[in-house]
């Protein structure tokens, strides 16, 4: 079984529902997981499995194909080195052009998808289209650990703002993460997760005093170095 579909205590996430389909697995396996060496580290792999696994974890409640919760979750980001700012988009047509993907979905369950992943994105000012979309939305919120989130706010820096003096980019990490996971956030979630209520919560707290904040920061990027 894909280590991907493995849970923190390495049993299999696949007890719920359906199994997916292993010709899928094995297709985006090998020809899209790849392509995320294109994206920076914080969209990169790693994150891609974060939320695939947040995403099925989540697909426990609620009467989802997990063929397309799998699906979905995988190509989310794969447009991101194109154009962050317009990634949801790029990468929703980036899945429609997969000739491939017609053999395992009707064209109905791939206008899913497609929507699904145009719906995901964080800054988005509307609710996703359907419940395929408010998994991946709220999986893709995930704050597994308040480091690696600082971790992966500073690789997009150094990608989206090169200019930036090391300073700066500090700086930059602790102005992003308030805005985004602040009291008054733009990141919103659309189903219950008790999990990312927790990590939030932790976030916020350690948010609310900068100067401990911004020490805890640069020890995270000199452990990088």
């Amino acid at each position: 079984m894909n280590e991907i579909l493995k849970d923190k205590n390495n049993e299999t996430l696949l007890n719920i529902k359906n199994e997916i389909d292993e010709e899928i697995i094995q297709y985006i396996t090998n020809k899209i997981f790849p392509l995320y060496s294109r994206n920076e580290e914080g969209h990169g792999i790693e994150h891609i499995k974060t939320v695939i696994k947040r995403s099925l974890e989540l697909a426990k409640n609620y009467d989802a194909d997990l063929d397309i919760v799998y699906t979905i979750a995988s190509y989310h980001d794969i447009g991101h080195y194109i154009d962050r700012k317009t990634h949801e988009i790029i990468s929703a047509e980036m899945f429609m052009k997969d000739e491939n993907m017609k053999k395992w979905f009707t064209d109905e369950e791939r206008k899913i998808i497609k929507e699904a992943i145009e719906d995901h994105r964080a800054s988005s000012n509307r609710e996703p289209r359907s419940i395929y979309g408010k998994i991946i939305s709220t999986a893709d919120r995930a704050i597994i650990n308040i480091d690696n989130v600082i971790r992966r706010t500073y690789s997009y820096g150094l990608k989206n703002f090169p200019e930036f003096t090391e300073e700066e980019q500090i700086e930059e990490i602790y102005r992003h993460l308030t805005e985004k996971y602040g009291e008054c956030g733009y990141a919103k979630i659309y189903l219950e997760d008790k999990e990312f209520e927790r990590s939030i919560q932790n976030l916020r707290k350690a948010l609310s005093n900068k100067i401990e904040f911004i020490d805890r920061v640069k020890k995270v990027i000199k452990q990088n170095d």
